[in-house]
């Protein structure tokens, strides 16, 4: 599903993020991205969704070669990917049900086909019963289900997640832990960036370490391997 080959990506300011990176990542696998901060695992999630371009090397996801896409076909790429971000990005004037029907009114649904799968996600995230209510009126394990409710919306094949349980709670964190398994066992790719040290090494799930810029560490059912 996703091919890195000999990625290099350096910033303009001299920092190399991603020095060779060549990975392979199949259909339906749950990835944990770690690292130390600062050690590339964002630059990695961004290449894979094209917020950011590798320098050279090539990235192909689903077959497309991410480094020679148009930027006018960036948006329909990502109509496959759902990405779950920490800070959540949801828009403060519009409802639950308005923020994940967005996401699927920019792709001309039906408005009857929009409702239907809207409550659907909102079920399986357990907020069908706060639809209307603005992302201020929530708390922070609450908004980040209905992130999550948004990033599946269009049914992608793969779910980035940039550090999903960061500002939460332990106990919130698991809940969110809980979807992303019941999303990977229905077949999506799970791509979790995380320095939940905790989450790791208890839902074994294949582990990718990043440290200044290179993979010292791609292990099958890994440890997280850092001290918090």
């Amino acid at each position: 599903m996703i091919k890195m080959q000999d990625i290099v990506k350096k910033y303009p300011n001299g920092i190399i993020a991603a020095n060779r990176f060549n990975v392979d990542i199949q259909q339906g696998e749950f990835i944990y991205i770690v690292g130390p901060s600062g050690a590339g695992k964002s630059t990695f999630i961004k290449m894979v969704y094209r917020e950011e371009k590798p320098t050279s090397g090539k990235i192909l996801v689903n077959g497309i070669d991410l480094t020679t896409l148009k930027n006018s076909k960036v948006p329909f790429l990502r109509r496959n990917i759902g990405v779950v971000f920490q800070d959540f990005k949801l828009l403060p004037t519009l409802t639950v049900f308005e923020n994940v029907a967005f996401a699927l009114e920019v792709t001309e649904h039906r408005a009857k086909d929009i409702k239907n799968r809207v409550m659907d996600v909102l079920s399986m995230v357990g907020l069908k019963h706060k639809m209307r209510m603005l992302p201020s009126e929530l708390s922070g394990g609450e908004q980040q289900r209905v992130s999550i409710a948004r990033s599946i919306i269009n049914k992608p094949k793969m779910i980035i997640a940039d550090e999903p349980t960061g500002n939460l709670d332990p106990d919130t964190a698991w809940e969110i832990m809980s979807i992303l398994e019941e999303i990977n066992l229905n077949g999506t790719t799970v791509i979790m960036a995380t320095h939940n040290k905790e989450i790791v090494n208890t839902i074994k799930h294949r582990v990718i370490a990043i440290e200044n810029g290179r993979i010292v560490r791609d292990e099958q059912r890994g440890e997280y391997g850092y001290e918090n």
